[in-house]
């Protein structure tokens, strides 16, 4: 394809133009033009390692070979269908798809586009069975602070951060849906001490069931890794205390694996770091380490719910990105990727927790396999967010030929989030990298 671009300035000048301006305020002046495992290539020929994956989608590296095999050859077979057809793609990712969901019994999978659909999906599922089988509404959802759901109508409502609701009122005020304080320890909106506090906020969502719902409970939707809200990793036992909780007021328990799932955190799905079982699953990013697809996996009890013309999705089973799907969970678990996650991303967390003995802007180092948080403080008694710092940090890293993500609930975390692939060399890397740059502040 012929690149009509030569230079940076002019994309951005022309993206500044002609698209909506609801982009991030902080979008970097860069065009990648390629990408293999951990690296990609700028419009000028720099190299850089990429520590962000895409918000986290390239989970097996850009280009992987057998992802590229197997879009290529669908590609040049049959883009897409529709559900009102069959395809062969389609139904082999169900079949591989169903194998590994982290729940017992029989299960069956849906197809949609983006982690939001599959998000919104799951909680008209969870309403159409509630209706069906135990005769009530399900109107009550509870999510967590800080949680980040989409941008949907109704995802939006269901997404813990006012930020993503500014001025938008009417379209983010959706009856039922409760959000509860998050098991965010470093900043504990009870003022505890984990373990001390038993995991309060967990006991804490009865309260809410009690005092503040309508006792039509649907469900409990939770990340297990609160990705974009600043990489909150709940304690260990949070999860446990929260289902019992929710199941005996007789509600489901759907779990947000778009940003965690597919190896990110060591096992194929975050949630089985909590040895609990979720009722419906919503998977997206990557699922297909870059190409758009989103998933809703469910017990077959539950996904059964549903009626012909209930739901459906336009691009939902695509061929090519069906085909894509196939191939990452083949290389997953072909190439041992969640045991290398689990050895790398405790080695890269090891190496920040070294940076934060030397450098007090560093407040707290967080995750869970290469799903990495660094919360940066300029005080670390008073925990102040140090904003403007982390976004100097990510341009400062982007400059050295590293890219990070910055935000998090308080706008102050670097996110790492690295393709799976990464080297412990490219780790080393940017562990130097880290270094210099926070002498800087020092």
């Amino acid at each position: 394809m012929e690149i009509k671009f030569r230079k940076t300035e002019e994309v951005v000048e022309s993206q500044k133009k002609l698209m909506f301006p609801c982009m991030p305020k902080y979008r970097q002046p860069v065009i990648f033009i390629e990408g293999k495992g951990a690296l990609v290539k700028d419009l000028e020929g720099k190299e850089y390692i990429d520590l962000f994956a895409g918000y986290a989608a390239v989970n097996i590296g850009h280009c992987h070979p057998k992802v590229v095999k197997a879009i290529v050859e669908w590609a040049q077979k049959i883009h897409h269908s529709s559900y009102d057809y069959y395809n062969i793609p389609s139904a082999i990712l169900a079949e591989k798809l169903v194998k590994i969901l982290p729940m017992q019994g029989d299960k069956k999978v849906f197809f949609c586009v983006s982690g939001a659909e599959a998000i919104e999906g799951s909680v008209k599922l969870m309403r159409k069975y509630m209706l069906k089988m135990r005769g009530r509404t399900g109107l009550d959802v509870i999510t967590l602070r800080y949680s980040f759901h989409g941008r949907t109508h109704m995802t939006t409502t269901l997404t813990g951060q006012s930020k993503y609701k500014l001025g938008m009122a009417t379209v983010t005020a959706i009856p039922g849906v409760k959000i509860i304080p998050a098991p965010y320890c470093y900043r504990c909106p009870f003022k505890m001490t984990y373990p001390e506090c038993d995991v309060y906020c967990a006991l804490y969502l009865e309260d809410v069931i009690k005092f503040e719902t309508s006792r039509d409970i649907g469900a409990f939707l939770a990340e297990p890794v609160l990705g974009e809200g600043g990489i909150i990793v709940p304690p260990k036992e949070y999860f446990k205390k929260a289902i019992e909780i929710i199941r005996n007021y007789d509600g489901l328990f759907i779990v947000d694996e778009v940003q965690s799932g597919f190896a990110r955190t060591g096992k194929i799905f975050a949630v089985e770091k909590y040895n609990v079982e979720p009722d419906i699953i919503a998977m997206a990013k990557g699922l297909t380490s870059g190409l758009p697809l989103g998933a809703i996996g469910a017990k077959a009890e539950i996904a059964d719910a549903f009626e012909p013309g209930n739901h459906s999705s336009t691009w939902g089973p695509n061929a090519v990105s069906c085909a894509a799907a196939s191939a990452v969970i083949d290389v997953i678990l072909e190439e041992n990727i969640c045991e290398k996650v689990e050895k790398l991303g405790k080695y890269f967390i090891d190496g920040l927790n070294e940076l934060a003995k030397k450098y007090a802007l560093i407040g707290e180092v967080r995750g869970l396999g290469l799903m990495i948080g660094v919360e940066l403080v300029k005080d670390r008694n008073k925990k102040t967010p140090a904003v403007k710092e982390a976004l100097k940090i990510r341009e400062k890293m982007r400059e050295k030929g590293f890219l990070i993500g910055a935000g998090g609930a308080y706008g102050c975390t670097l996110r790492i989030e690295p393709p799976l692939l990464i080297t412990q060399e490219q780790i080393d890397k940017a562990l130097e990298a880290f270094d210099d740059v926070f002498k800087e502040y020092s």
